[in-house]
């Protein structure tokens, strides 16, 4: 295996890189004007820990002619730890905060047109992270001027890929019931409104979901035939 190219990455797009890794693969390769992160034969693998939008044209131009690998990490659990703005710790906490796997929709919602291209797998990873909050005054306010310094992989606990329309039809409980609206959808799966009213926007667009009428003002949804 060739050397594992870090410089300026940040600690967990770096983590996710040697995670990834097996013997034979080629690092920071210029592929069709683009450098990828990780070339396995005729793969490329692309890691994108956040604003996949930001990759649209990189992977337009990509699947034209390649197989591509995109990893997404999403934090399970997050420690947040605490330190001076020199480096020194000064502690940490678990964050309440607990990742789900229907988070990657804030993602994916700005990419649906590219979800189902032939060339295009996408592996949502589930991860335990630190996350490292310096004491430099030059954070947001939210967090009391406390900036966020990096993010650190400590563990993947769990990945789920998505190729075809399966894939994504298999987020939708198998119990819920037909038509359904956002609310149900919602309390099923145990997750924001917000969160769902964006999944099920983009599974409509990849033709996963169908509306077949209304429910007061709430769209009713059913499984699109085939899907």
């Amino acid at each position: 295996m060739s050397q594992i190219g870090t410089l300026s990455e940040k600690s967990l797009h770096a983590g996710l890189k040697e995670w990834c890794s097996r013997d034979g693969d080629e690092f920071e390769v210029k592929v069709d004007g683009f450098i990828i992160d990780v070339v396995r034969g005729d793969q490329l693998i692309e890691i994108q820990t956040r604003h996949l939008y930001a990759m649209k044209r990189k992977l337009e131009k990509l699947l034209q002619a390649h197989q591509v690998r995109l990893l997404h990490p999403i934090a399970k659990e997050k420690w947040i730890v605490r330190q001076s703005a020199e480096g020194e710790h000064l502690g940490q906490r678990k964050s309440p905060k607990r990742g789900q796997v229907i988070d990657i929709f804030y993602e994916l919602v700005r990419i649906p047109r590219l979800l189902l291209h032939p060339n295009l797998t996408i592996e949502l990873l589930l991860t335990r992270q630190n996350q490292i909050l310096r004491d430099d005054g030059m954070g947001s306010w939210r967090r009391k001027k406390w900036s966020i310094h990096d993010h650190q992989l400590l563990e993947v606990v769990e990945h789920i890929t998505f190729h075809n329309l399966a894939d994504y039809c298999s987020l939708i409980p198998a119990d819920l019931p037909q038509p359904f609206t956002n609310r149900q959808l919602s309390y099923a799966l145990g997750s924001s409104p917000g969160i769902v009213q964006k999944m099920t926007y983009t599974l409509r667009q990849i033709g996963a979901l169908t509306v077949v009428g209304k429910q007061g003002n709430a769209l009713l949804h059913v499984l699109s035939p085939g899907a």
